[in-house]
């Protein structure tokens, strides 16, 4: 018999290429999104639902039958999490904690949870970064994923879910949006392509760990195929900063950029690369897809 796996955020930029993947390989999928995808054409066999994440009839529908859930759905990014912490909370540690309950009461017993590698750990201590380092989040964003990853170990604990928890660092690729809000290299490249201004606060020092989409999803697929549970990092395992991703996206595109420099945020940590080594050994995964590499993928694929 088939898996039957629950996508939610399904027509999301992750989402989308996790579901192409596991359709491709022969795995039953239902998606949940609040819409669908302007990127790509319904995929044939897949069944597409309709609903907001806080719909908890939709939720509920959408959950019969299913062997696991795969979680994708954020409704915010860290700097509106920030502006409106109510929203954060309202929009995904409440029906996240409802999803749960939902889970619980029905019988599906398999949840995977896409948390933040880039924003739970806040200023880490050592880098590169292990699964068990403190969560010290500055962010609204971080403090909801750490909350989430809590409840989702108390039902565990408790009620028997098996869950994995992937906190994922920062994932970018075809299909990604650019709307200045997340994802550095998408809106990098399009304002570079505009000939706009690239903004970047703080003075570019900042290091970010940049994982290209088809090593998440090949992770993703591996740990739902595996039956893989507990909590692991994912990320390329490297560390690049704001000022050389710049520098790699004037070299790809021939563009020079015109940088302008902001005012540090304080929710944004300094310095973020992920100890991947629990992952690697758990699966037998390892990320293929260098950052030249990923950022020509993309700008080929930006150009048509």
């Amino acid at each position: 018999m088939n898996m039957r796996v629950l996508v939610l955020g399904g027509n999301g930029f992750i989402g989308t290429h996790l579901v192409e993947a596991l359709v491709a390989g022969g795995t039953y999928v239902r998606v949940l999104s609040r819409s669908g995808y302007r990127h790509v054409q319904p995929l044939h066999g897949v069944d597409y639902r309709y609903a907001d994440f806080a719909d908890s009839v939709s939720v509920a529908e959408s959950l019969v039958d299913m062997d696991i859930v795969v979680h994708l759905i954020s409704t915010t990014v860290p700097a509106t999490a920030n502006l409106d912490p109510l929203a954060d909370i309202a929009g995904n540690l409440l029906p996240t904690v409802r999803l749960l309950q939902q889970m619980r009461d029905m019988g599906v017993p398999r949840l995977v949870f896409l948390s933040s590698g880039g924003t739970v750990y806040g200023n880490a201590k050592s880098v590169p970064i292990p699964e068990e380092h403190e969560r010290n989040p500055l962010s609204s964003y971080g403090i909801v994923k750490v909350a989430i990853e809590n409840y989702i170990a108390m039902f565990s604990s408790q009620y028997g879910l098996r869950s994995l928890v992937l906190r994922v660092s920062n994932p970018y690729g075809p299909f990604q949006g650019h709307l200045g809000i997340q994802g550095v290299i998408p809106t990098f490249f399009q304002r570079i392509l505009a000939d706009d201004e690239v903004r970047i606060w703080g003075d570019g020092s900042n290091v970010r760990d940049y994982l290209y989409i088809s090593d998440l999803v090949s992770s993703l697929v591996l740990s739902i195929n595996q039956d893989l549970a507990g909590v692991y990092n994912v990320g390329s395992g490297q560390g690049v900063s704001l000022r050389d991703v710049v520098s790699l996206i004037e070299a790809i595109t021939g563009i020079s950029a015109h940088v302008e420099y902001l005012p540090p945020r304080g929710f944004d940590v300094r310095k973020v690369v992920l100890d991947i080594s629990k992952v690697r050994q758990a699966i037998d995964w390892a990320p293929v897809v260098s950052l030249r590499e990923g950022c020509e993928r993309y700008w080929k694929w930006v150009k048509g």
